[in-house]
């Protein structure tokens, strides 16, 4: 994901849940831009005017409770056929971002300490 602010400043991201962290550090900035992957092909695309899906049985990026962006409607659905979850806008994802945001830092500093621990003899 990548968020364009108005200052000129750009933030670079691999997760929805890194981009929610960010916007709720930099709270006075205001964002120009804020573009995501499309599932399928990878291409940026306007977070907004995304098909978001959220949860299904695909583990996510920095969060246990997934949430996907799609360009075509018809592959969202598609989508959702095979692995679950719900059909969102991108605003109901970034509210579950949110609500997940405590467990899913636990989570994330969990597996960062069990990385350290493994490094170190």
């Amino acid at each position: 994901m990548l968020i364009i602010y108005s200052d000129g400043t750009e933030f670079g991201s691999c997760s929805l849940h890194c981009v929610a962290v960010d916007l709720a550090l930099h709270i006075d900035k205001v964002p120009k831009a804020i573009l995501v992957a499309d599932y399928n092909d990878e291409q940026l695309i306007e977070a907004e005017d995304a098909y978001w899906v959220v949860g299904g049985n695909l583990p996510g990026v920095m969060t246990k409770r997934a949430k996907w962006a799609f360009r075509d409607e018809q592959e969202a659905r598609e989508f959702v056929q095979a692995n679950g979850g719900i059909l969102t806008t991108f605003d109901q994802a970034m509210k579950a971002s949110y609500e997940d945001m405590y467990t899913d830092s636990k989570m994330i500093r969990n597996k960062r300490k069990l990385k350290r621990m493994q490094v170190q003899p």
